[in-house]
């Protein structure tokens, strides 16, 4: 079970507090040898308060630490001359328990080391000012302890909050992972399930054949083979249309080849669409290309997939036919391009 304090709540009760001190300020100015002083120091000790308790930030900002810090030294400084202590301790003391107060609020607002500077400061002075009995006759003790009390809270949240992180985050990399192995399996799976379909009515022809396949059905077992390959190489360009426009011209003898380079992947569905019809479209075009290839570009171009289609000249057929020796750059030279085609990402509306 989570219990936990609402902020508004906390400073709050914080606020009834130090407003607290202030009332008791007020019933002692009669008993004070001096007002002003007196009062100059409920001012001071009211902005401080306001500023500790209402800055913004989960951590309070330094200048603001600083002025909490300042008020802590200067309200005892100024008060203390004009309060008498004869009549013993009462509540014309009231900025001992004030500034402890005020230093609590630094600590929860993570500001520790200036709480105890100024907690610290308060001691010495009251050592200075009225001896050091007086240390737990005007609850400088008592503040002390108030402030050690919240510096180990402070710390124990602060080291939950981190226990709590880390779970958090263990546990995000925990679902993480398990999302990727489900996806790897699910992929594996569909994969399989697809190679299956796609494979098993040749494999059922091969076996009741007993391996004697005809040329035809040896030509069919390199096409599925091919198409199987698709499926890794290039699935994000397939679709229905793009595996049937595939397969008919590798019937008619041409050589085509999908490469998925990545830069598909977070399309929207209606792009990744309409760009499957554009390469399905595009391959009918290519009928009397000898080598189709179909690439995909990487993201953050304007070009989603290109298609090329090379036609091989009759020159360089008639050489392939004698069994002529071709090199590399007098093959490129003798393709010819039958077909260009740039499918652009997003199309404007």
């Amino acid at each position: 079970m989570k219990v936990s304090l609402p902020t508004g709540v906390a400073i709050g009760l914080a606020a009834l507090f130090s407003l607290y001190h202030l009332v008791l300020a007020a019933t002692t100015l009669p008993r004070v040898h001096d007002v002003a002083p007196i009062v100059a120091c409920m001012l001071l000790y009211a902005a401080a308060t306001g500023v500790a308790l209402f800055a913004p930030g989960r951590a309070l900002p330094v200048w603001a630490a600083c002025f909490s810090l300042a008020t802590a030294v200067v309200v005892p400084v100024v008060a203390a001359p004009v309060v008498e202590l004869r009549s013993g301790p009462g509540y014309s003391t009231w900025w001992v328990a004030a500034v402890g107060t005020l230093m609590v609020v630094l600590v929860v607002r993570g500001r520790g080391p200036f709480a105890w500077v100024g907690v610290g400061f308060l001691t010495v002075h009251t050592v200075a000012w009225a001896g050091p009995g007086a240390l737990g006759q005007l609850g400088v003790a008592a503040s002390v302890g108030w402030v050690a009390i919240a510096a180990v809270f402070a710390s124990a949240m602060n080291r939950a909050t981190r226990v709590r992180r880390d779970f958090t985050r263990a546990e995000q990399e925990t679902e993480d992972w398990q999302a990727a192995q489900d996806a790897h399996v699910f992929e594996r799976q569909f994969r399989l399930s697809q190679t299956t379909r796609m494979a098993l009515p040749m494999l059922q022809r091969i076996i009741d054949a007993h391996g004697e396949l005809s040329g035809a059905e040896r030509d069919e077992c390199l096409h599925l083979e091919q198409a199987i390959r698709d499926e890794i190489r290039g699935r994000s360009l397939l679709s229905d249309d793009v595996r049937a426009e595939v397969m008919r011209l590798r019937r008619s003898g041409a050589t085509v080849q999908l490469h998925d380079d990545g830069g598909l992947d977070d399309l929207e569905a209606d792009d990744l669409r309409r760009i499957h019809a554009q390469v399905a479209d595009a391959l009918r075009q290519a009928r009397g290309a000898d080598n189709v290839i179909v690439r995909t570009v990487a993201e953050g171009a304007d070009t989603a997939v290109t298609v090329v289609g090379l036609r091989l000249d009759s020159a360089a057929s008639e050489s392939a036919a004698l069994g002529a020796d071709l090199d590399d750059e007098d093959g490129d030279e003798d393709d010819s391009v039958a077909l260009w085609m740039e499918i652009p990402r997003h199309v404007a509306v």
